[in-house]
């Protein structure tokens, strides 16, 4: 009886992840309809896929896969290998990612106006799911995940660790832009919003949603 309660339990919160990714995915798919740039995560995988024949959900995918890597070189001996389904969770939001974009991609966004309305939107769409994903407490995205093995390797906050790892990725998507286009294409002020911005949300959704 105990281990079925543990099971509908872990299936509830596998279950949660799941949708969490889905709004997540959405929230990414709107922000990068605006075409204000997206969150610093995404930075990296819409810059490239403007300029490469792969889709923003693939190149997010590969992107995933390096952070595990990277989590795996910097942990060694201390990587706990349930930590491989962030590979699985990638996958997914992934091609969650592709779906969100094609779902969405009749819509049209005529004014700088409406482009900052969908921004914000889509701020709060993904603030949500970052909550959902956090309270359903089993397996995060792997850029989460190699935030907390950076923070736990250098002693360091992990809330400072995510600022400087969120500008990071802001630079990388800048150097990017720079090389392939030679100005800003895909990081704009909405993605300064969003850095600014989802942390404080999710916080806010703690404390007001059960």
């Amino acid at each position: 009886m105990r281990n079925m309660e543990i099971t509908k339990e872990y299936i509830k919160r596998y279950l949660l992840l799941i949708v969490g990714l889905f709004i997540i995915a959405v929230g990414t798919a709107l922000s990068t309809k605006a075409r204000l740039g997206t969150t610093p995560i995404s930075s990296i995988p819409l810059v490239l896929s403007l300029g490469l024949p792969w889709s923003m959900g693939e190149i997010t995918i590969v992107l995933q896969m390096v952070f595990v890597a990277f989590q795996i070189v910097i942990l060694r001996r201390e990587y706990q290998l349930f930590q491989l389904l962030q590979l699985v969770v990638g996958v997914l939001f992934g091609y969650f990612t592709d779906f969100a974009l094609h779902f969405i991609s009749g819509i049209q966004i005529n004014s700088y106006f409406v482009q900052w309305l969908v921004c914000i939107v889509s701020i709060f769409v993904i603030a949500l799911g970052v909550f959902l994903e956090v309270k359903a407490n089993v397996v995060m995205l792997a850029g989460e995940g190699l935030v907390k093995a950076i923070s736990q390797k250098t002693h360091k906050d992990f809330g400072k660790t995510k600022v400087c790892f969120d500008i990071a990725l802001i630079i990388i998507s800048v150097i990017a832009s720079a090389c392939m286009f030679h100005k800003l294409n895909g990081v704009r002020e909405g993605t300064i919003a969003s850095a600014l911005l989802v942390g404080r949300i999710v916080s806010y959704y703690d404390k007001r949603l059960n």
